[in-house]
């Protein structure tokens, strides 16, 4: 019982590092009206292990905490990478419905906090329409592809599914 909580734990921390990684260095495309956040490529690792959802969510919050987003977008950012990534769980069954959890929280939650965190004047359609683009290029592709390459692995890897 103790090993698995420890992979647990583990698991959910590395995820969490990368994610901040992966945010901080693509920061200049991860924040502002037209986003493409590849750290979010990784909301589709719940498909494979459940330590997932808290990695990606404190991944998330970091990388935001770290890097120019307001408290706005720190909660309500990390509350649709949450989501996203529970949603992704339960659909764990049908692997390619995975990516579409985070695409979809995403373009419903953070138009608002664009315009309305930050004052962006450009209107709430058009944010979905650009978080959307970034999302399906970030998650329905890229995570796609991640997805697609553990899961011929994912036995050596992920061992608590």
């Amino acid at each position: 019982m103790k090993m698995k909580k420890s992979l647990f734990i583990t698991q959910a921390a590395l995820i969490a590092a990368i994610y901040v990684v992966l945010v901080l260095i693509f920061q200049s495309t991860s924040f502002g009206p037209i986003q493409f956040r590849i750290a979010e490529a990784l909301t589709v690792l719940p498909y494979f292990t459940p330590a997932a959802i808290p990695g990606v969510t404190i991944g998330c919050l970091l990388g935001n905490i770290l890097g120019p987003a307001n408290v706005f977008d720190i909660i309500f950012g990390t509350l649709a990478t949450l989501i996203g990534a529970i949603l992704s769980y339960l659909l764990r069954r049908y692997k390619y419905l995975v990516p579409i959890p985070p695409i979809v929280a995403n373009v419903l939650i953070i138009p608002w906090v664009l315009r309305y965190a930050y004052g962006f004047e450009d209107s709430i359609p058009f944010f979905m329409l650009t978080v959307g683009i970034g999302e399906i290029i970030a998650v329905g592709i890229l995570g796609t592809i991640l997805l697609l390459a553990l899961d011929r692995v994912k036995d050596n890897i992920f061992k608590n599914k």
